[in-house]
């Protein structure tokens, strides 16, 4: 199998070579899909204590060291997930739709895969299916991420130095991993996998290799039906990791809807996937200080949704409006077409008065079916909270870097989306 690397890679390589800089032994990549500068903002605001005068910081501002910079390897600036993810798990851009392979359509090697030639653990950890765009940048090659049976079938068939390539996978999935033509959870399990499909299962697994799937595709938003479903498989996974290999361990999180609620223009849907992914930072920023031979890095792949604090030319963000919204727009819209009381359950779930002209809406709404109503509920929202979207897609403003534990300071500064794989590759080859 022929693999290119970025020439970057090689020069950190050499970097990292010199005997005085002592190399991480574990790599916590998290990558929060969609996550950019004004979801972390709204995150603070959402979370603060209003007791207080000043605005509490979150776990977000205490491990901030840079920005970096997304564009694909195309004209468009703006980025996908795949081309996003194959940046930073090879250190090479690609084209929009790309799973870890280049604009010829060629290998390149991830990350993940130097990990296991050197003898590491390997895990991945999402809240979308294990197979979508991020988690497959890392163990999978396809010239398209909508080909999920074949990217599922990679992580059986595509060996590494004879081996399967990832140790630990928790995540959704099973529609792509249990089919008709192939069923891959019995492939796992002959090759001695434990296996879940329930997250009330999950602290059952106890050894690894270990495969968790808990969904069809991606788990349930955090707001509808399991608020820290990331931060309890963060937990597993670092709990089954720990000693695990005395060369140690290279494990990639996704904070996988938080771009899906970004698509939705769903406020309250992105702030408890924010939630559920800063508690997971949590964990790993203790791991880390319980370990300190562990490197966290934390970034995004691009944001989502053009979101912004302050609309409609009002100079206020009411985070209050956000915080009483019980459910996502789609299980509202649900609710509401279910309901013989629209009024009663509009304004459980969403926390908003029911006046006339929403009433005029929802009523309108009602007729043309649940994909309608969910518009109105998002809006509605929006609205009361001063919320702006610019796009139901992605944008080309530059993401956050963070970082803690052994080498931080190679992550400081404005840089390259690509920078940050070449350096944990270096680290991982030393």
């Amino acid at each position: 199998m022929k693999f290119k690397t970025g020439l970057l890679a090689s020069f950190v390589g050499l970097v990292f070579a010199d005997p005085t800089l002592a190399a991480p032994k574990n790599i916590i990549y998290m990558i929060g899909d969609g996550m950019g500068p004004a979801y972390t903002t709204a995150y603070r605001y959402f979370k603060d204590d209003p007791s207080t005068k000043v605005v509490d910081p979150t776990v977000f501002d205490s491990i901030l060291v840079g920005m970096a910079h997304t564009y694909p390897d195309d004209d468009t600036v703006v980025t996908d997930s795949a081309a996003g993810a194959t940046a930073l798990s090879t250190g090479t851009k690609s084209y929009n739709g790309a799973i870890a392979v280049d604009t010829h359509k060629e290998h390149l090697e991830t990350m993940l895969e130097v990990a296991k030639r050197k003898g590491k653990t390997t895990a991945l950890v999402a809240t979308s299916q294990i197979n979508h765009a991020t988690p497959a940048s890392f163990a999978s090659h396809n010239e398209s991420r909508r080909n999920y049976d074949d990217i599922a079938n990679d992580y059986i068939d595509n060996k590494i130095a004879g081996k399967l390539p990832v140790d630990l996978m928790l995540g959704g999935g099973t529609k792509y991993f249990i089919r008709e033509d192939r069923n891959l959870v019995n492939e796992f399990k002959d090759a001695g996998y434990q296996y879940v499909d329930a997250l009330s299962k999950l602290e059952t697994l106890n050894k690894i290799p270990a495969m968790g799937l808990f969904a069809e595709v991606g788990l349930p938003f955090a707001i509808d039906e399991e608020p820290q479903r990331l931060t309890k498989m963060t937990k597993t996974a670092l709990s089954l990791l720990e000693n695990q290999n005395d060369k140690g361990f290279f494990l990639m999180i996704e904070g996988s809807q938080i771009d899906w609620c970004g698509h939705a223009n769903d406020i309250a849907c992105a702030m408890h996937e924010m939630d559920d992914f800063a508690e997971s930072i949590k964990l790993a920023k203790t791991f880390v200080d319980n370990n300190p031979d562990t490197i966290l890095v934390i970034t995004a792949d691009h944001s989502t949704g053009g979101l912004t604090l302050g609309a409609n030319g009002q100079y206020r963000w009411e985070r209050d409006v956000i915080a009483k919204v019980k459910g996502s727009a789609g299980e509202i819209a649900k609710a509401l077409a279910k309901t013989k009381d629209v009024k009663a359950t509009w304004q459980e779930l969403t926390g908003l008065e029911y006046d006339s002209a929403t009433e005029l809406k929802v009523k309108e709404a009602l007729s043309q079916g649940p994909k309608a109503l969910s518009i109105v509920v998002k809006e509605a929202i929006s609205d009361a909270s001063f919320t702006g979207w610019t796009t139901g897609g992605h944008t080309a403003i530059d993401v956050q870097v963070f970082a803690h534990g052994k080498g931080k300071e190679a992550f400081i500064g404005s840089q390259n989306n690509t920078a940050i794989a070449d350096k944990l590759i270096g680290f991982i080859k030393k």
